[in-house]
């Protein structure tokens, strides 16, 4: 097993910093201290909790004013600079929202309401003890404060393993609960190959497993932690992939409905989990739909990271772009059409992370390009008849995470009715109107099928990172 981990800078291809691994008795210790820390972390009442998690927003706060984090997040993943505020706003964003909700969601659930006389009955919301947490790098601090922080506010030590290729995001997030005054241990790094993440999922003091990234890689967590011989069984959340659609109705509003699509399948390359990666327009508008995208798409600028002007960046690896290729190169060897010409971005090359956007028509569910995830700036546009014919097609998939769906439901109040109506029969975790590739922090995220299970976010994600515990007392013996 190597000891060493190497993150590589996908623009240049250059080794970009190093870290040594711990050994498996050196991460056994931190497994004993997170433990140690969670049952004195626990008994801190939850407002003195709280207070130290608006320390902890109020410390990255300030560590985002200036281009510290944008940089990074350039330089470790790719994405450009221009674009690294937002993920800085959106953190603070959901840590302010789960602070302002956590004393109702965290506190005691009493029920004087149907309380018999010479009884007193309530459900306490219980920490698991340590979690671990396994952090993706397509947006790693917005995807890591949706469990870090409600799992600290309900009394659970984390032990936090960022992506090999964003680990510094981590270390961020441990500077900010440090400068709060979390006190030691609760919130520990752990950088890990495969071997030493599957050691802490069984670990006998890891209580539950909290994994965002790909299908496999959560099929692994979930045969780990079914294979763990710790006493019980395992709680495991899993935030997977996803293939999610778009249906353009006849009525949608066009210039804006193309301008938000266009901007779901290519913002940060693609490589989001609720990304755009195929759509479905209606035949009475699809020529013009088509056109307009395609339009929207050639004025995209590919390029460095770094650079001000570059709103397309490379993708994470050649390895990523190389599968990239080749299911676009597969789809128009099955019939599919590409609309974008490459040689509009001259620094898209093979042997390369810059993968040029790509618009493909002609496209049909015989192709991985609208079965099988991409992640990546491609999008497939197919044409359809009706509502039926797209909620057919949107759920003939292995995914289930988001959708979105594009009418004009300001101007008709039928097509208000209509969304709601396909918005029931589509089968995501989440339906969107005329938005997409967006989390409000006020509600469940969460999937169905190849997309996971569990919940962040919302007052629900609270439920996720604690257990209830009832308790019934009988005041009056005779």
């Amino acid at each position: 097993m190597a000891n060493i981990q190497t993150t590589i800078c996908p623009h240049t291809q250059e080794p970009l910093l190093t870290l040594q691994y711990p050994t498996a008795s050196d991460l056994d210790i931190a497994i004993q201290k997170s433990s140690v820390a969670h049952t004195r972390w626990a008994k801190v009442p939850l407002e003195e909790r709280i207070a130290i998690g608006r320390k902890f927003a109020g410390a990255f706060r300030e560590m985002g004013k200036d281009d510290t984090i944008p940089k990074s997040l350039s330089l470790e993943m790719g994405r450009p600079i221009s674009q690294g505020p937002g993920e800085v706003r959106g953190f603070l964003e959901r840590a302010e929202y789960l602070l302002s909700i956590a004393s109702t969601s965290l506190s005691d659930v009493a029920l004087t309401d149907t309380d018999k006389p010479g009884f007193k009955r309530f459900i306490k919301r219980v920490p698991h003890g340590v979690v671990f947490i396994i952090a993706p790098w397509n947006f790693p601090y917005l995807v890591s404060i949706n469990s870090v922080l409600p799992a600290i506010l309900a009394g659970n030590s984390v032990l936090l393993k960022p992506s090999p290729q964003t680990p510094t995001t981590a270390e961020i997030i441990a500077t900010c609960f440090r400068t709060a005054g979390l006190p030691e241990d609760v919130i520990q790094v752990l950088h890990l190959p495969l071997e030493l993440t599957t050691r802490v999922i069984q670990h006998p003091l890891v209580n539950f497993v909290s994994f965002t990234g790909s299908v496999v890689g959560g099929q692994g967590v979930e045969k780990a932690a079914v294979e763990s011989k710790a006493v019980g069984f395992k709680g495991v959340a899993l935030e997977l992939g996803g293939k999610d659609p778009a249906y353009v109705r006849a009525d949608a509003d066009l210039q804006y409905t193309v301008a938000e699509l266009v901007d779901g399948a290519f913002f940060n390359s693609g490589q989001s989990c609720c990304a755009v990666e195929r759509i479905y327009v209606h035949e009475s508008i699809y020529e013009n739909f088509v056109s307009q995208f395609v339009d929207v798409v050639k004025q995209y600028k590919l390029g460095s990271p770094l650079e001000k002007g570059t709103n397309l960046g490379p993708v994470v690896s050649l390895a990523s772009a190389e599968r990239i290729r080749k299911q676009i190169a597969d789809a128009v060897a099955a019939g599919a059409k590409a609309l974008v010409p490459e040689d509009l971005f001259p620094v898209a090359k093979v042997g390369t992370t810059y993968v040029a956007p790509q618009v493909l028509v002609d496209v049909n569910h015989e192709m991985d390009i609208m079965m099988e995830e991409t992640f990546g700036p491609v999008v497939g546009i197919q044409r359809v008849s009706s509502d039926d014919e797209a909620i057919r097609l949107m759920n003939d998939s292995p995914y289930g995470l988001t959708a979105s769906i594009w009418t004009n439901a300001s101007a008709n109040p039928d097509s208000e009715e209509a969304f709601l109506k396909i918005a029931d029969a589509i089968e995501t975790g989440t339906v969107f109107l005329n938005r997409c590739d967006y989390l409000d922090p006020a509600l469940a995220w969460t999937g169905v099928k190849n997309s996971g299970r569990g919940v962040s976010l919302s007052k629900f994600g609270f439920d996720q990172l604690t257990r209830p515990k009832s308790i019934h007392m009988k005041i009056k013996t005779t």
